[in-house]
């Protein structure tokens, strides 16, 4: 029910979750419900005391009713006095004591029915809530229980959080990886699905990252550890979800605010309607007050409000499970609010919307073919650190095995390298080299890095190197507009005309370019203060530098897969995969669990007014009462499992 008093102490019979709770509780409701007919059948038959038969009803009454009544004055010893509890237990023992005025019903079947049915809500919240928790847990079977390190020559069998930073671990295959490292030896692919939700086994071989949380699938690999358990990517996702609870909600605080003020007016509300028409009615007071009386308790047991009170985190809860399996963590409630409501996105481009990878785009030779310029300018970037020599080499993979020997490799910081191949001198940089030494360049028309090459002084022609663009980012703005999402931005570092181009293939509104990480926030700035109203801006990031972007925004979407550590501390969405695609998922499933939360509210509060004019007016009867409180809660919580299923 209310998470809010359970604080002080421990959690209470009905959070044991599980299915030990749930036998236990099936058990409890099906004894009572056979002690009720008892205690019936007797009433019928035998014309005894009203006192007496209390004492009967009293049996099932207390054997259901205990965890309630205890709640109820454990509420009352903590000053909290208004929940739902104890608004049970106020309406129930009206009602067993009812009986005893003059010219009036008794009410002991409906007191023992009214706490039967609040333990049935109780029953299908314990199992909904563990119905998500086990969505959410599964990735919990991504915590990796032992890890084999090698230690004095052996190897030992240690829980994780043993092994220091630089040990060296073994992983077989069906093994977990359990912690953050590199690989030293072996090759194999690894399950991610735990981690992403992405199906495809991604491979690794040396020198390779590994991530903690996936599986190993083919081979046996010795890794070198990076960081330590505490550090390695399954505690931090762990702990994300764990503390997911914590940013609860605005629309949860909404619940603990609607019950702070709403049971006092309960309360008064019954008081009055039970203590004021007496006074004014025609024949005895206390006849005319036993009628109102049962009005009031009525009124009471109608205005809990249990459906909200489960219903509402319990969507929030199914929301965030049914998310997570789609490799989409939202670290809390109050971020579905803001995803829901997203009217501009602003997007990082590299690593984002691109790769972050260089890869040749084109090759233009002046007086050479194509692979003579690119094994030419592969041999001169053989030792370059740069991602453009990455590229070059890449490009060319066979050039150590041709025996070409290269001497007299320098640098020229600014420029490009400069290097003697097979006798020739080749020059590999950017236009200002080529102007050094003489050569006559010229641009090309394709958008990109151009690195030009020159052998002995004479022009040779260009390499275009581009950023790769990921093979769903059109779609995934396209999807984002489908959604109705208004602005679509795109910020980057890189040179306007690249950034440009980007923009226009993947039809992003806005593009900012040449910006400073300092830059990025001054615009996202500028943007949230020229939203609409009633709209949130998400960014979406993954490197280091977009941290303080991705706090600024009201929604932070980190690209978590290969993404920075720091990006994904300072995200309120981590999208496990590296696939922008997911974010319009992410928006979508935040819709639809604000929506779901939406109706469970509209229909209990609905239903109660309805049954509580008919009770004011004397034609509710308790058995509606109940009905009104127990089925409301039901249904709105087989309302709220339906946000598990995205």
């Amino acid at each position: 029910m209310t998470h809010t008093h359970h604080h002080h102490h421990g959690h209470n019979h009905s959070h044991e979750g599980g299915s030990g709770s749930l036998k236990g509780k099936i058990r409890l409701i099906a004894v009572t419900i056979l002690l009720l007919t008892g205690a019936i059948v007797l009433e019928r038959s035998c014309q005894w005391e009203t006192w007496q038969l209390l004492l009967v009803y009293l049996v099932p009454y207390l054997l259901i009713g205990r965890g309630t009544l205890q709640e109820a004055v454990e509420g009352l010893v903590h000053g909290n006095l208004f929940n739902e509890h104890f608004l049970m237990s106020l309406a129930t023992v009206g009602a067993l004591s009812i009986g005893f005025l003059p010219g009036a019903e008794t009410e002991f079947a409906e007191a023992v029915f009214v706490m039967l049915f609040f333990q049935v809500g109780e029953l299908f919240e314990s199992y909904a809530e563990g119905k998500s928790r086990d969505s959410i847990s599964h990735l919990m079977d991504i915590r990796p229980d032992v890890a084999s390190v090698e230690r004095d020559g052996g190897i030992a069998v240690v829980p994780p959080q043993d092994v220091r930073v630089g040990e060296v671990i073994v992983i077989k295959p069906g093994e977990k990886v359990p912690l953050d490292g590199t690989v030293i030896e072996g090759s194999t692919s690894l399950n991610t699905v735990a981690l992403t939700g992405e199906s495809m086994p991604r491979d690794a071989g040396m020198g390779d990252e590994v991530m903690s949380g996936c599986i190993n699938l083919t081979g046996v690999i010795r890794v070198r550890t990076v960081r330590s358990f505490g550090e390695s990517t399954v505690s931090k996702i762990i702990r994300l979800v764990e503390s997911a609870d914590e940013h609860k909600s605005r629309s949860e605080s909404f619940i603990t605010k609607f019950a702070r003020v709403y049971t006092p007016i309960v309360v008064t509300g019954a008081l009055l309607l039970a203590v004021v028409p007496p006074l004014f009615a025609s024949d005895s007071f206390g006849e005319a007050f036993a009628t109102w009386l049962h009005r009031a308790l009525i009124f009471l047991v109608v205005s809990c409000p249990c459906a909200l009170v489960i219903s509402v985190p319990l969507t929030f809860f199914g929301g965030l499970g049914g998310a997570s399996r789609k490799g989409i963590l939202v670290k809390g409630s109050s971020y579905m609010d803001a995803l829901a409501k997203v009217g501009t996105v602003v997007f990082d481009k590299t690593g984002t919307l691109t790769r972050g990878e260089f890869a040749v785009e084109a090759v233009h030779p002046e007086d050479f073919n194509e692979k003579e310029l690119l094994h030419l300018a592969a041999h001169v970037e053989h030792f370059s650190t740069h991602p453009i020599g990455e590229a070059l080499r890449a490009a060319f993979p066979d050039e150590s095995t041709d025996g070409c020997r290269i001497t007299d490799v320098e640098e020229m910081t600014g420029h490009g390298i400069r290097a003697r191949v097979e006798g020739r001198t080749v020059c590999v940089g950017n236009s200002k080299m080529m102007e050094t030494i003489g050569a006559g360049w010229h641009d090309c028309h394709c958008t990109g890095t151009i690195v030009h090459v020159a052998v002995d002084g004479k022009y040779a022609g260009h390499i275009v190197i581009n950023d790769r663009v990921k093979e769903d980012s059109a779609e995934a703005v396209a999807s984002l507009k489908q959604l109705g999402v208004k602005h679509t931005v795109m910020l980057t570092g890189d040179r306007r005309q690249v950034a440009l181009e980007v923009a226009e293939k993947l039809g992003i509104d806005t593009c900012f370019a040449e910006l400073l990480p300092a830059d990025k926030v001054e615009h996202v700035e500028r943007l949230l203060a020229a939203k609409p109203e009633g709209t949130s801006l998400a960014f979406v990031g993954d490197g280091i530098n977009d941290a303080p972007v991705l706090r600024r925004a009201d929604v932070g979407i980190a690209m978590g897969g290969l993404g920075s550590d720091a990006a994904m501390e300072a995200a309120d969405v981590v999208l496990m995969d590296d696939r922008p695609a997911k974010i319009a998922t992410a928006v979508r499933i935040a819709r639809r669990t604000i929506r779901i939360a939406r109706e469970n509210v509209w229909f209990a509060i609905g239903i109660k007014i309805f049954i509580l004019l008919l009770a004011t007016v004397g034609l509710g009867t308790m058995w509606m009462a109940v009905f009104a409180d127990v089925g409301v809660t039901v249904l709105a919580v087989l309302n709220a499992m339906r946000a598990l299923r995205n």
